[in-house]
């Protein structure tokens, strides 16, 4: 009798630990064939003009395959790189390797799912089965306590009922040993020229250089946690702007499943027994619940989040001129300081801080009056750590056509500015051409005297005027804020 072999079809799950579709494939097979495809549908221009993949993001990638196959190797096994279309390679392989039976984690944005459906559809044709797991997630979709349908639209409704009737399961442990069928051609990984795009080049203002790869991520959160033992503080620093530990960072290996969710979960309970729970340990849980809670909404409302109505169906309001705006507020040229210095690490390093995303979200909506699914959209092209639940939840949120019970979801972020960079520390990292401005005046350049302007050497080509023709409404705006990312 021949042997059995199952493919694994990696997607956003690029690591070995508690992988349920690894381990159960080790267990129910002779052979397993780990496989990973670089789809060219990731790798185009959008209907935005954006690239739907960024270079930061796409290097990122590159160095996680590039691990995962590694990491493989080690324990025996390997992984098969391809580019091209998923719906014909994996059939293909399947056929060439007498495979019985494929495994994959189940997505949720309709993109992804989509493709999820065209490789079911082919596989079906030669008599295959695309069986689906669920591995994302905290928690596991049948340990809610409700059906996806009636998930709260209310995150708070959502948290506390989850915390008070559902349980969080262990990991799957690692699987020793990994056998593969003789694989004829593991297949060449691509490099980022070959997928299109220009190497980024790494600011030295950067927070920090995120390397892709499971061993990187479980490195990080070691460093994070036992080392630096940085989680004991992560509510107090978690908004700050400058340097690699005002918080966690662990969101780009999450993003593409180098990282588990659950993993660090139980990370986080094995520090709290030996190092003592408090607000800063349940906070970062409370963040990764925030994760869990969008991917659950994209499975109850679908596509409707990319749409400018979002659910609710009632999009903001635009200005005649957001094209204009648009492209300001994109080089970090509106005039509003903190905004510009946030969009300008964004271009530069493909991170923002979370306090970052949501005024430069906020002031695009709601002061810019651009049309928020273009900021979306551009998001998905620069950020390092880009998921589309996340993404696409969050920017929806603050627009104000998403999990957001109030009507205004505004910052005044001349506020946030002076109470997250009082300095101006941060702004002046990012702007240097606003250095001679002292202290807090460098967030309001557009206060200063036409001879002040010319003390610090401040005209029109140096910094550009503020987009908005009011800048006292941003002054004068009640203050909200946000306490996820």
């Amino acid at each position: 009798m021949s042997d059995k072999t199952i493919l694994v079809w990696f997607r956003n799950d690029l690591r070995i630990h508690d992988n349920e579709i690894l381990l159960e494939a080790t267990r129910k097979a002779d052979k397993i064939l780990p496989v990973y495809v670089f789809d060219p549908f990731y790798f185009k221009i959008t209907l935005f003009g954006t690239h739907k993949t960024g270079s930061f993001q796409a290097r990122f990638l590159i160095e996680s395959v590039t691990n995962l196959r590694e990491t493989l190797r080690t324990a025996g096994g390997d992984l098969i790189v391809r580019f091209g279309n998923p719906a014909d390679i994996i059939p293909q392989l399947a056929q060439q390797y007498q495979v019985s039976e494929v495994y994959h984690h189940r997505e949720v944005a309709f993109e992804e799912t989509s493709i999820s459906a065209e490789v079911e559809a082919a596989l079906w044709k030669i008599r295959l089965n695309l069986k689906h797991f669920i591995g994302h997630t905290l928690y596991h979709k049948e340990d809610l306590p409700f059906p996806i349908k009636d998930i709260p639209d209310v995150f708070t409704v959502f948290r506390k009922k989850i915390e008070r009737d559902s349980d969080i399961r262990p990991s799957f442990e690692t699987p020793a040993t990994i056998n593969v069928p003789a694989i004829d051609d593991a297949g060449e990984i691509p490099t980022i020229e070959q997928l299109g795009l220009t190497a980024p080049a790494d600011d030295p203002r950067a927070v920090m250089r995120f390397i892709g790869g499971e061993t990187e991520g479980l490195k990080h959160m070691h460093r994070y946690f036992w080392e630096s033992d940085l989680l004991k503080t992560y509510k107090i620093t978690r908004n700050g702007l400058l340097g690699a530990g005002y918080s966690s960072k662990f969101s780009p290996w999450l993003a593409v499943g180098c990282l588990s969710t659950r993993e660090l979960y139980w990370e986080v309970k094995r520090y709290e027994q030996q190092r003592g729970a408090n607000d800063s340990t349940y906070w970062l849980i409370f963040e990764l619940l925030w994760r869990d809670y969008f991917r659950f909404m994209f499975k109850k409302y679908g596509n409707q989040f990319f749409k400018a109505g979002g659910f609710k169906g009632r999009a903001p309001e635009v200005s005649s001129n957001q094209q204009e705006l648009f492209e300001k507020w994109k080089a970090g040229q509106t005039g509003m300081p903190f905004i510009d210095a946030n969009m300008r690490e964004l271009n530069a390093t493909g991170f923002m801080s979370n306090r970052g995303r949501q005024n430069v979200a906020s002031f695009l909506v709601h002061d810019l009056k651009v049309n928020w699914t273009w900021g979306a959209a551009y998001f998905e092209e620069k950020l390092i750590d880009y998921s589309p639940a996340s993404n696409w939840g969050n920017w929806a949120y603050v627009a104000g056509v998403g999990n957001d019970p109030r009507e205004n979801r505004q910052f005044n972020v001349l506020k946030q500015a002076l109470e997250f960079d009082p300095k101006g520390e941060y702004v002046k990292t990012w702007l240097p051409q606003l250095t001679l401005i002292p202290g807090k005046q460098v967030h309001t350049p557009f206060n200063l005297s036409p001879a002040e302007r010319a003390l610090y050497h401040i005209d029109e080509e140096t910094y550009p005027e503020l987009a908005i023709e009011a800048p006292w409404k941003i002054i004068n705006q009640k203050s909200v804020t946000l306490s996820h990312g």
